[in-house]
């Protein structure tokens, strides 16, 4: 009779701890962070810096820090939200060089960059939004 009676306890434990499957586990911040994916996965990103890094675009520009010009976080905070309509336009920038936007300092011309590279380029830069 203890046999039986201790065999049910252990088994009435058994099952108060069973796993309920009835609800969908919660994913812990770690596990969503590591759902998302990296931007240094999109193939825009090995492209876009490749071309920057062989550029003088570093002269004038940082990831995070305005030199002459802006960071390239600042551009693509302002632009990531009107992409891909806004590339092309960019890319043009890049191209012909400007003034204004970000102050009185113009941006160099860069005549010598092909669009499709000034493109690639833009889309790096846009990969790096943090809003």
């Amino acid at each position: 009779m203890k046999r039986i009676f201790i065999t049910c306890i252990v088994i009435a434990a058994l099952a108060a701890c069973g796993n309920n499957n009835d609800k969908p586990a919660e994913k812990t911040p770690a596990e969503e962070k590591k759902a998302e994916v990296s931007i240094t996965d999109n193939p825009d990103y090995a492209a876009g810096l490749d071309l920057i890094a062989k550029s003088d675009c570093l002269t004038c520009h940082k990831v995070d820090d305005k030199l002459t010009g802006p960071s390239y976080r600042e551009v693509a905070d302002k632009y990531a939200p009107e992409a891909p309509g806004i590339i092309p336009k960019l890319a043009d920038k890049i191209i012909k060089g400007g003034t204004g936007v970000w102050g009185q300092i113009p941006m160099t011309a860069h005549p010598t960059v092909s669009e499709a590279d000034a493109e690639t380029m833009v889309k790096y830069i846009l990969l790096l939004k943090t809003k």
